[in-house]
């Protein structure tokens, strides 16, 4: 209890917020900052339904675990596979969902012989630190992640990482070959250590969770059905051991006006008796005036379009933030991974399986990523899953066999039925409307800021 006091008597010092700020004066004004305090707390809101459902397990199974432990996943996606959109076939995910409230957390990354890479993120959904991307990649590291409130000694041998927010979501990924190589990823992921402070010094067994199925749902789902009441309490609630940054001192002073501010109180009758169909009508357009607002942060590289920074590592960039955790949540920083889209080919007109098209790279033109960096382009129906089809291909990548022509470029052959000629460079697509991501990891400078020249995209 003295903590979170103390916690909030921070917040109030950095912000200015307290019990007697101004009422807005007038509905319209209210619903203003009502829809500001909104777009500022979904992520945080998004963080706590994906930490409720990814730990409603009682042990680890299906990529689920327990608070501050890790859940595995054991496949790669296919195009039967439907739990979350476009899915990505280079790697395998490791999760942890963390809370630091009571202790701090040891992670134990393995030694490895290719990509491994944690990426450590807050309440917030900032990036805070990605973990094995520098020169000791392949090496054997132990982590310490201490919360706002750790006051004890680093043992020996652990890198701090400090985390501002109790709870979190960290998200492993590890470079897979194909299905042959999943046997190696499942002696990398035995080797991986997750448990806290006390368990690692003890030796004690991992505790079991709790199921409750109440818990379970769709996080997006969960958080996007929640009426203003219960969305600005868990809110403000939340906020008490998950604090704002300093940065964000001015607009936490202007939404105490409606009662949303750690710790405070939110009353509905601020919203008028109007309230539930202004709230429907709020969230129905939300999405897409944050896509207008956020455009600018959007680069443009041919026929291929990608978010660009300040992605995953927000400062006061709202919208973009809420933007990206409704589309994207869990997002790279452009630094770790760029995610090209193309949805149109270099004519403007929209990609259909009814026609045929060459991706084509100039010699010496493939991705440039950093050492122990990859790049894959796969295709997604318009329903953005992977398209079904007789070779179960979905991606070709740096470890596909695929052949060069005589001038060392690469012609990709995108198109329903298998080509006559250089089967090994064709990505079907089945024979609807479908678009491509291009994701490049550990991608070179030129990629991040779009003078790298991305691949032609013609119809033939």
């Amino acid at each position: 209890m003295k903590r979170v006091i103390a916690m909030l008597m921070t917040i109030v010092l950095l912000t200015g917020v307290c019990a007697c700020a101004e009422p807005a004066t007038s509905a319209d004004e209210a619903w203003a900052l009502v829809r500001q305090a909104y777009i500022y707390g979904f992520p945080l809101m998004l963080m706590d339904a994906t930490l409720t459902v990814g730990t409603n397990v009682e042990t680890p199974e299906n990529g689920k675990a327990p608070v501050n432990q890790v859940g595995h996943a054991r496949s790669l996606a296919t195009a039967a596979f439907r739990q979350v959109v476009t899915p990505n076939v280079d790697t395998l995910y490791s999760q942890i969902f963390y809370d630091l409230s009571e202790d701090a957390l040891v992670i134990q990354k393995p030694a490895v012989d290719r990509y491994l890479t944690f990426q450590v993120m807050d309440a917030w959904s900032d990036t805070v630190a990605v973990l094995g991307t520098g020169a000791d990649t392949q090496d054997a590291n132990t982590y310490l992640l201490t919360g706002p409130g750790f006051d004890g000694e680093v043992p020996e041998g652990m890198t701090r990482v400090e985390i501002p927010t109790d709870i979190g979501w960290i998200i492993g990924r590890t470079l897979c070959y194909g299905p042959e190589d999943l046997e190696n990823i499942y002696d990398v992921q035995a080797q991986m250590d997750v448990r806290t402070l006390r368990l690692w010094e003890s030796g004690e067994a991992q505790p079991a969770g709790v199921y409750d199925p109440d818990k379970d749902g769709t996080p997006i789902q969960i958080v996007l059905g929640m009426g203003p009441k219960a969305f600005f309490d868990r809110m403000n609630e939340l906020m008490l051991q998950n604090p704002a940054y300093p940065e964000d001192a001015e607009l936490l002073n202007a939404i105490a006006a409606v009662g949303v501010g750690p710790g405070l109180s939110f009353d509905p009758a601020v919203l008028g008796e109007d309230a539930a169909e202004r709230w429907k009508a709020m969230l129905t357009g939300m999405t897409a005036e944050l896509t207008e607002s956020a455009g600018r942060f959007q680069v443009k590289n041919g026929a291929f379009r990608f978010l660009g920074d300040p992605i995953s590592r927000f400062g006061q960039e709202y919208d973009y933030r809420a933007l990206v955790a409704i589309g994207g949540f869990g997002a790279n920083p452009v630094d770790v991974a760029v995610y090209m889209k193309a949805g149109f080919d270099d004519a403007g007109d929209a990609l259909s399986g009814e026609n045929s098209y060459i991706l084509h790279f100039e010699p010496d033109a493939l991705p440039p990523v950093e050492e122990n960096g990859f790049w894959s382009i796969i295709a997604y129906g318009d329903d953005d899953f992977l398209i079904d089809n007789p070779l179960d291909r979905y991606a070709i990548n740096d470890r596909s066999d695929y052949e060069l022509n005589e001038d060392g470029s690469l012609d990709i052959l995108l198109q329903a039925e298998a080509p006559e000629e250089h089967a090994n460079n064709w990505l079907p697509t089945g024979s609807a409307g479908f678009h491509l991501f291009m994701r490049v990891y550990l991608p070179q400078e030129t990629v991040q800021d779009g003078t790298w020249r991305a691949p032609a995209l013609t119809k033939q």
